[in-house]
């Protein structure tokens, strides 16, 4: 098993699985224990960088919307009053351990062009700050630019994880890990404990899409892994329904499935 607990720099996708109920609405005790866990981690001494999810989900909720929006000016309005309610969640729960929040929204034209090292400087000063960078995809204006757009927060969060030069990217989800078919489907399905190499094999069981309010899958997460390890930092997928196993985490317990990098 790798020797998590050594990692200092960990970049923390959420989906929006693990941070809203199927309504659409906030799970408030499950982001409140989140929150409590990842203040925690800072204080021991991790540099703790958030991807979050969720701002769509929580504006089509916030909208009163049956389900997520499939044109884009109101998918940007439901991202625009969801992001606003999400960052205001995010620095009234964290300030209640001290610990001050900043935002960052990205595009995939800031982030593939020179302005990257803007965002590089900006992440390294917020954290050298003792801050915790939220990071999330700048989706009102990111739609509009559909050829440029990242569209789904496991790539960012391994682009972000690259550019932060962190030692983990931990992706929480709605799922334990890697399986070696569909659990939902199959009942006799087993976890893949460890990846070491992502061949064909692993894309082909990685089929499928995320659930009703989030725009990623399995597929995704494997796309972030490739991103993570090819620029040397392994990945962890793990279920975040419970945010206490990320203690467990760090203290190398044998959780979710981690990719190894190159």
């Amino acid at each position: 098993m790798l020797n998590i607990s050594g990692k200092k720099r960990i970049v923390i996708k959420l989906g929006t699985s693990t941070l809203a109920h199927k309504t659409g609405k906030l799970n408030i005790r499950r982001m409140s224990n989140l929150v409590k866990v990842l203040s925690d981690l800072q204080n021991s001494g991790k540099e703790i960088i958030i991807v979050s999810s969720g701002a769509m989900g929580l504006g089509v909720g916030k909208l009163g919307l049956r389900k997520r929006p499939e044109d884009t000016p109101t998918r940007q309005a439901a991202a625009a009053v969801g992001q606003c309610e999400l960052m205001y969640l995010y620095d009234n729960l964290f300030d209640e351990y001290g610990i001050t929040v900043a935002q960052i929204l990205l595009t995939k034209t800031i982030i593939e062009t020179e302005r990257q090292k803007n965002v590089e400087n900006t992440l390294e000063k917020l954290i050298e700050m003792g801050v915790i960078p939220i990071v999330n995809e700048n989706d009102t204006v990111a739609i509009d630019e559909l050829e440029l757009e990242i569209g789904e927060n496991d790539s960012l969060s391994a682009m972000v994880a690259k550019l932060a030069k962190a030692d983990l990217l931990v992706i929480l989800s709605d799922i334990d890990g890697l399986y070696d078919s569909d659990p939902h489907k199959n009942p006799n399905a087993k976890l893949i404990p460890m990846v070491t190499e992502i061949d064909n094999k692993i894309e082909k069981i990685a089929g499928g899409a995320g659930s009703d309010l989030g725009t990623g899958g399995m597929a995704t997460k494997i796309n972030a892994a490739k991103i993570a390890n090819e620029a040397g930092i392994d990945m962890i997928i793990m279920n975040g329904n419970n945010p206490d196993k990320l203690y467990g985490l760090f203290e190398n317990d044998e959780t979710g499935t981690i990719f190894i990098s190159h």
